[in-house]
């Protein structure tokens, strides 16, 4: 059967209209789960308080499992699970808004994996945000993913039009690791490149949820010369190509110029009609944060500079160069100010 364009997009509608009630169904159900589980938490943590014993709470998990056989979630380590969870959220602003967000398998992680509330605030957004699965939320928390996201260096303040600059903050972490590649700690940047396209899949996670690969050693054409980029990605949510060039050493203030020339042609040459201006990576094996600073000071091409590493190891002086409280806490509300 032929259907009319019109037709074909009513049925869309339709469609779409079913997996958005799928959805706030599932979502409604977890938000009642998380409110039955905050709601028992905070009966445990108050006998608690009232000097009641600790083996109450195999009593009733003993009692609850055999009263609701078909429920799960009544184990004694879940019970004791859901007192901390109401204890340490309860009265703190930065969470308590937050805990009917993401599932309660997803706060667990978080609650054990993390004990900074700002932290938590960062993981549950953006949990909810990219809709990060529990096995890509623990391999974001083991990456160290909201430091490397709040120290990265960027231009984009700068550079481009308020709609786009928190969503693109979130697009650039200061390091990415790159601890699936099999190099040598002396290798070439066509090993390094090589190495990521052949595991094109655990770059593109460790890049971020929204990019997806267009081409590596890309083509750029002007006039009669030619120029190679070495990766080009597309970012969805930014609707932009986004040019990565890798180096294995230190950062040097010429690699921002060719950036620039790179990004001028494809805004020229490959951008479409509807798509936002082009932004550049240079991912390069260490960089001075100074010299960083200052080259992209003048530069009127968004561009971010980052490093990377073969091994999860954060270095101890990223603890050192987080912001203060209060900054961090501005720096997330305006990163997913949009949810």
């Amino acid at each position: 059967m032929n259907l009319e364009k019109s037709q074909i997009e009513f049925i869309a509608a339709i469609k779409q209209k079913i997996r958005q009630a799928q959805y706030e169904a599932l979502k409604a159900v977890n938000v009642q789960l998380i409110n039955l589980y905050w709601e028992i938490g905070k009966s445990i943590a108050e006998k608690q308080s009232e000097s009641w014993g600790k083996a109450i709470v195999p009593t009733l998990s003993k009692e609850l499992q055999a009263e609701f056989p078909g429920m799960s979630g009544f184990s004694t380590t879940n019970l004791w699970l859901m007192a901390q969870f109401y204890t340490e959220y309860h009265q703190d602003e930065n969470l308590q808004p937050l805990v009917g967000e993401i599932s309660w398998s997803k706060h667990i992680v978080i609650l054990n994996k993390c004990s900074n509330s700002l932290e938590r605030k960062f993981y549950i957004l953006a949990t909810k945000k990219f809709g990060w699965s529990k096995n890509v939320l623990i391999h974001q928390i083991e990456n160290k993913t909201y430091e490397k996201y709040l120290l990265n260096q960027t231009n984009f303040e700068q550079t481009l039009p308020e709609s786009l600059k928190s969503q693109a903050v979130l697009a650039i972490k200061d390091e990415y690791t790159f601890d699936f590649l099999e190099l040598s700690a002396q290798h070439s940047e066509r090993e390094l490149e090589n190495a990521l396209i052949q595991n094109i899949r655990n770059f593109l996670l460790e890049m971020g949820p929204q990019f997806s690969f267009i081409g590596h050693q890309y083509k750029l054409q002007v006039e009669d010369k030619e120029y190679f980029i070495d990766l080009l990605l597309y970012h969805r949510r930014l609707q932009c190509l986004v040019a990565v060039e890798l180096k294995v050493g230190e950062f040097l203030p010429e690699y921002k110029g060719k950036m620039e020339f790179y990004l001028s042609v494809l805004n020229d040459t490959l951008k479409l009609p509807h798509e936002n201006d082009s932004i550049g990576i240079i991912i390069c094996k260490e960089k001075n944060r100074t010299i960083v600073e200052y080259s992209l000071k003048t530069s009127m091409q968004p561009i971010g500079v980052a490093t990377y590493t073969l091994t999860q190891h954060l270095p101890e002086k990223y603890q050192n160069l987080l912001p203060s409280s209060s900054e961090i806490s501005d720096k997330i509300n305006k990163y997913f100010s949009k949810l």
